[in-house]
């Protein structure tokens, strides 16, 4: 009845909402071998707390994955090198192109992305999209490799699920119109078979009339 947006919703609002979405074992699993880029009208480094602060229309690209934000902070995940990603904005944006074609979209306040662990969390006003479908909450996480995501609010969580009607629509409509497209096409084959057959047959000679025969005689007898 609807497009295929979440196959797991256990009813626990209190606690949180988890959603898998399509395709959950393997989607862009390509964008983790690429590279991080960073592109920023100002930087400013603490160096002795290891944090890097990237300011103005910030944009971090891996692959198809993109977030874009005011501000992004990037520092180390405790005693270890691993790197954790922290974007704040009005709204931040997290958006990636999925393995099947399809984009996400995750917007809020503050997101927060670790690489290591493939996990975004977004916070203030945040709301996942797909496909016009929406989930929205007051903290979402996401986990990029496994397509896992938990929705939590203090009140509901908001969820829009855009329905398949039109695109069966389409897929009717399109099916009744290929009965009147093979007519057409064999009308059309028909057509030019008949002007091929009138160009390929000769053109009939015309007998000359009796009496012009009989005439031609008498003058040449005499």
């Amino acid at each position: 009845m609807y497009k295929q947006f979440i196959k797991n919703m256990p009813r626990n609002f209190l606690f949180g909402l988890l959603l898998i979405l399509p395709g959950a074992a393997f989607a862009a699993t390509a964008d983790f071998d690429q590279e991080i880029k960073i592109i920023a009208k100002r930087q400013a480094s603490d160096l002795k707390n290891k944090i890097a602060s990237y300011l103005e229309d910030v944009k971090i690209t891996q692959g198809s994955l993109s977030i874009e934000a005011d501000l992004v902070q990037v520092s180390n995940q405790g005693d270890t090198d691993n790197k954790v990603y922290l974007a704040k904005g009005k709204p931040a944006i997290f958006s990636q192109i999925l393995d099947d074609g399809q984009k996400i979209e995750l917007t809020a306040n503050e997101i927060s992305y670790s690489p290591s662990t493939s996990t975004i969390v977004i916070k203030g006003n945040a709301s996942i999209n797909q496909e016009g479908s929406r989930v929205s909450g007051d903290i979402i996480t996401y986990n990029i490799a496994t397509e896992q995501l938990t929705a939590e609010s203090t009140s509901s969580v908001t969820t829009i699920l855009q329905p398949e009607t039109k695109a069966v629509e389409q897929d009717d409509s399109a099916k009744a119109l290929e009965p009147e497209v093979h007519q057409q096409q064999a009308t059309e084959l028909q057509a030019e078979a008949k002007e091929q057959e009138q160009d390929d047959s000769p053109e009939p000679i015309d007998p000359k009339p009796s009496e012009e025969i009989e005439t031609e005689s008498l003058e040449q007898k005499q």
